[in-house]
């Protein structure tokens, strides 16, 4: 596979007026798409951003490069990552494109694309694109420019879609469900589908202004959802990120639920009712508590690289359906061909339903080991710190030790010059003591 020198694992991202999130480099990346996607026959794609203030500018540039190459552009406004990947799959399109930088501050903004049936391009369509940045914009006769639309149903038919993936023979009445949409692609969708499933709805992170997108609300930061939570004895509460395809919950005594104990509630409910269809995929990252608690139910669980992206890739090379991060990316191939938030939640609370039982009680099978994550700088780029003897070393030592009562993880950042060092542990002075231990060497080698 060639390298990709725009794509990463989600897209293009990046600060907005620097390297490619400009919009001259945008025109060429909606003209280079167009093309490649025209060679396939394609004629239409749609395009949905967040709520950030370059989403205008970036949207326009898109437009127009996609227009120059002919091809039919369906404008959605501000929605959802995933309501973008369901929607170019109902219209028929394409392809579809979001305009977001997910849990990022509001100066970063970024462009990904979905094919039509809701997943992610294939890498060759990227690299294809990739190719076709290279060359100059030859805009097609002026007959042949293609025609921008607005779907001003978009969002009722997302809510809808929403509302239909909870059981029919459930509801929300009589509870009391904090909603924080981190002023993000969710304001106009989450508080909705909740309501109109019967909850009291108490809404937070619903103001966007184009730049508070993520800022001290939302999925990153869970401050304000935990203190909602409390101040309205809420039954629980929702935090979503700026593009909807992450969640954290709140029980309601305040504690935060994340992804991992997130997908280990619905993977435990999709075996009672037999829609487990295999095991689960977790990343590198996932808590260790969360292995050892599928062991128990008998549950297949399997670690890929960290991203969504490697998550979906071994759910589909495996047959299975649910996996995800502890970052709150959760994927449910049941029910959403991408990471879904609103979708995700609601599957929680199904389950509390069905049981009749409080979110603390329902996650009361899962116990976290602690982790201990610390991060070392390493000047030379030209060395790599994770092949030096000394490291290796005082990681078998420490695996050694703590047997299956731990694990270690060493990695290098992608976006910074770090090496990341995990240890989890049965007991958290285990984790700090050898956490400190090895980052001491890594330290030293770097």
């Amino acid at each position: 596979m060639a390298k990709r020198k725009y794509f990463g694992t989600d897209g293009i991202r990046g600060k907005v007026g620097e390297s490619s999130i400009t919009p001259e480099f945008v025109t060429k990346l909606g003209y280079a798409a167009g093309k490649v996607l025209a060679g396939q026959g394609t004629n239409k794609v749609l395009i949905g951003k967040d709520t950030r203030i370059s989403g205008y500018m970036l949207e326009s540039a898109l437009e127009a490069g996609l227009s120059a190459a002919g091809i039919n552009i369906g404008l959605l406004g501000p929605m959802p990552t995933p309501a973008i990947a369901y929607l170019t799959k109902t219209f028929r399109s394409e392809a579809g494109i979001v305009i977001s930088a997910s849990h990022n501050p509001y100066y970063d903004n970024g462009i990904k694309f979905f094919s039509s049936t809701g997943h992610k391009l294939d890498d060759k369509i990227e690299l294809a694109i990739e190719a076709q940045l290279e060359k100059p914009i030859e805009c097609v006769e002026s007959d042949k420019l293609g025609k921008a639309s607005r779907i001003d149903d978009a969002a009722g038919r997302y809510i809808e879609y929403c509302k239909g993936t909870f059981p029919s023979d459930l509801s929300l009445k009589g509870l009391k469900i904090v909603v924080d949409c981190a002023h993000g692609a969710t304001y106009h969708i989450a508080p909705n589908v909740l309501s109109e499933l019967g909850a009291e709805v108490i809404e937070i992170g619903t103001k966007p202004n184009g730049t508070n997108i993520n800022h001290q609300v939302g999925a990153t930061s869970m401050r304000a959802a935990v203190d909602a939570v409390k101040e309205h004895k809420a039954d629980l509460g929702f935090a979503l990120d700026g593009d909807g395809d992450r969640i954290m919950m709140v029980d309601e005594n305040g504690a935060v639920i994340d992804g991992d104990e997130i997908i280990f509630i619905i993977a435990r409910e999709a075996m009672k009712t037999g829609q487990l269809n295999g095991g689960v995929v977790g990343t590198k990252m996932s808590n260790l508590g969360m292995e050892v608690a599928l062991e128990k139910l008998g549950i297949p669980f399997a670690r890929a690289d960290v991203g969504d992206r490697y998550v979906m890739e071994m759910l589909m090379q495996r047959g299975w359906k649910i996996g995800g991060e502890n970052s709150g990316h959760v994927l449910n191939l049941n029910l959403a061909s991408t990471g879904d938030g609103i979708v995700a939640g609601l599957q929680v609370i199904a389950a509390m339903l069905r049981s009749d039982m409080t979110l603390s009680a329902l996650n009361s099978g899962f116990t976290r080991f602690p982790q201990r994550l610390i991060n070392v700088k390493y000047q030379n780029p030209q060395t790599n710190p994770l092949e030096n003897v000394e490291v290796e070393a005082i990681v078998k030592e420490a695996e050694k030790e703590m047997g299956d009562a731990g694990r270690v993880l060493l990695r290098k950042s992608g976006t910074e010059p770090l090496i990341r060092v995990m240890v989890e542990a049965i007991d958290k002075s285990l984790s700090d003591h050898w956490a400190e231990k090895i980052a001491e060497v890594v330290k030293k080698a770097s």
